[in-house]
């Protein structure tokens, strides 16, 4: 009976068991076109790791921006009919002289200015 108990707190070897947030025990399947399956293995053959560290470096490190919300969407179209408007009046300008559209631009460039900082607010 003693010599039992001596060999159970004897060492067993091997390495140490991981802890539970060490361990890899979650599986995903990924579905990806043919160029971007080879884009990523192109990728990971150049940084020398498997698949699933690539991706989880990816994970850990990489950035992902969020959607624009609806009211930024609506300041981003507004934005692009002001540009439109930009065009028109640098082509009036150049056909017709600098001064007559003078004023119309300033009142456009205050209004791309607020919506600007509508945005980064």
């Amino acid at each position: 009976m003693e010599q039992k108990r001596i060999f159970d707190r004897r060492n067993k070897g091997g390495r140490p068991k991981k802890g539970a947030a060490d361990k890899l025990k979650y599986r995903l399947t990924v579905k990806m076109a043919t160029s971007d399956y080879y884009t990523l293995k192109g990728k990971v053959r150049n940084a020398g790791i498997s698949t699933g560290e690539f991706l989880r470096r990816c994970m850990r490190n990489g950035q992902v921006k969020e959607r624009l919300t609806p009211e930024h969407t609506g300041y981003v179209r507004q934005l692009c009919g002001m540009a439109n408007n930009l065009n028109q009046l640098a082509h009036k300008a150049n056909a017709a002289g600098f001064v007559t559209v003078r004023m119309e631009c300033r009142i456009l460039v205050a209004r791309i200015e607020e919506v600007l900082n509508l945005i980064l607010l």
